[in-house]
């Protein structure tokens, strides 16, 4: 599976997803690229965004889109680390076009 991690993901996150192929948006040169953008962009090329983009959902017509998208409620490592079966879960169930809020604690 192709993982593009937002700008505000940290990116050792990656390291959860053994096995599928991550990148950033930084690494693309997509680094402060408006959302809406960034996901014609991403749904290119990659198969899930990663974001922790609270306000993504409210600023975005997300219907439609072939992109899938898993927005986690943090982007403190140590909360995600904690919660990596959550998010790799995750990551493996959300389907194309589908939007995921993942609660971390």
């Amino acid at each position: 599976m192709k993982i593009l991690l937002d700008e505000c993901v940290p990116w050792p996150m990656h390291k959860l997803l053994d096995g599928h192929d991550c990148t950033t948006t930084q690494w693309r040169g997509w680094g402060g690229i408006k959302n809406g953008d960034l996901i014609r962009l991403a749904e290119k090329e990659f198969d899930i965004f990663i974001t922790s983009d609270q306000n993504l959902r409210y600023q975005q017509n997300l219907a439609g889109r072939c992109l899938a998208i898993l927005e986690l409620s943090t982007n403190d490592l140590r909360r995600i680390l904690a919660a990596s079966s959550d998010i790799v879960a995750a990551v493996t169930t959300t389907g194309a076009g589908e939007y995921r809020h993942l609660e971390i604690p």
